[in-house]
């Protein structure tokens, strides 16, 4: 148990009514999950915690308690995180990944938690395709189970699953408020959906370099930099080795 959560909520509620110093209890308990809101590109955000860590993040428009217990079957309340974890959730939705923020995953598959932890590693402007995450979970024939794991990924932006886009390259759907939060988020973050979806439009799913013979995902630091007289396209990895070019040993294609 994390007694700071319990310490902060009767500090903070000292004096109130009996109601809100049981509900405080119970927080610290892990009774019911706390949560407080944040500012984040997408707006305010409600992030959910128990002692073991970060539960869930969701918009805070509308019945985000009502959303939380049809989805989780527990009850939530105003509640300050531990004094370790408030500057660490708020860098952990502005950088897209939880860093050294405990993240509980309870609940969920010890598949779709490797999943998710692979998720977590996109770095910040780059996206993956479902394929791409079901090869390096060590399923390959699993990219169904990969998108359906991102929809249900109860930390969005936390676990940043709007870099992770679908098989054939297109930015797909999105949980935390739909496909126009996933263009702006990755609008933002500059990864340019717009040309990605103008690539996956034409059957393009990598990028290789001619100087180098290394062919990437499009987003990549190393395709980034090719220059344009350099730049070659590809419908598949297939194509690409049959044209001599080795994969990129960064983003693993």
């Amino acid at each position: 148990m994390n007694r700071s959560v319990i310490t902060d909520q009767l500090e903070s509620l000292a004096g109130r009514a009996p109601s809100l110093l049981l509900r405080s209890v119970e927080v610290g308990t892990g009774l019911v999950d706390g949560y407080s809101l944040y500012e984040t590109h997408l707006g305010e955000v409600m992030v959910t915690f128990n002692p073991r860590g970060v539960t869930s993040v969701d918009l805070a428009e509308g019945d985000r308690e009502g959303r939380f217990e049809a989805r989780f079957g527990r009850k939530t309340a105003p509640a300050r995180p531990p004094s370790p974890w408030a500057k660490e959730i708020g860098r952990a939705l502005e950088l897209g990944r939880p860093g050294s923020l405990p993240v509980d995953l309870e609940g969920m598959s010890e598949f779709r938690q490797r999943i998710l932890g692979i998720a977590a590693t996109i770095p910040r402007g780059q996206v993956r395709p479902y394929s791409w995450l079901a090869m390096e979970v060590g399923s390959p024939g699993a990219a169904r189970a990969v998108g359906s794991t991102m929809a249900h990924n109860p930390v969005p932006l936390i676990v940043p699953c709007h870099r992770v886009v679908r098989s054939d390259g297109r930015i797909g759907q999105y949980s935390l408020g739909g496909p126009d939060n996933k263009w702006s988020l990755l609008t933002w973050e500059g990864a340019d959906p717009g040309r990605l979806e103008e690539l996956a439009a034409a059957g393009f799913r990598y990028i290789g370099s001619d100087a180098t013979g290394v062919y990437c995902h499009p987003t990549c630091s190393n395709a980034r930099r090719i220059a344009g007289e350099h730049i070659r396209r590809f419908r598949s990895k297939e194509s690409a080795a049959s044209a001599g070019y080795r994969r990129c040993p960064v983003c693993r294609p």
